[in-house]
């Protein structure tokens, strides 16, 4: 399993993050193994988040388990996502999850889209529990 041969946490979640996804995954109309998180290139600001139900773990997919909730990352978005928090916020007038992510360098005026540089190596050897 991937899990077994890293070295580090490549994301965290936040207790609101982590009782949002728990919520939602067992009140879904078919059982899910995951969530999958990843980044693909679009938007304005060049890339955008991911997030999709994965009814399998993947033999490249990184697991992380955390507060009772197994999140798989796509193996294209490791060095993107090394180090970010995810969290679930509610305001006034919307919710969501956000990315706390170290690096990301701008985002655009809509929210919907990122610039993220890949984590450097001194990054990953911080990130070791």
């Amino acid at each position: 399993m991937a899990n077994a041969k890293s070295r580090f946490k490549v994301m965290s979640l936040t207790d609101a993050a982590a009782d949002r996804v728990r919520s939602i995954m067992e009140n879904a109309d078919h059982p899910v193994a995951a969530l999958k998180v990843g980044v693909r290139n679009g938007g304005c600001a060049g890339m955008s988040y991911t997030m999709e139900w994965a009814d399998q773990i993947g033999p490249m997919d990184e697991v992380v388990e955390e507060k009772g909730v197994k999140l798989l990352i796509d193996p294209k978005a490791v060095l993107f996502l090394l180090g970010t928090q995810m969290d679930f916020r509610t305001d006034k007038l919307s919710s969501g999850f956000v990315f706390n992510n170290p690096n990301q360098t701008s985002a655009c005026g809509c929210g919907e889209s990122v610039a993220i540089e890949p984590a450097q190596a001194s990054a990953m050897d911080s990130a070791h529990p």
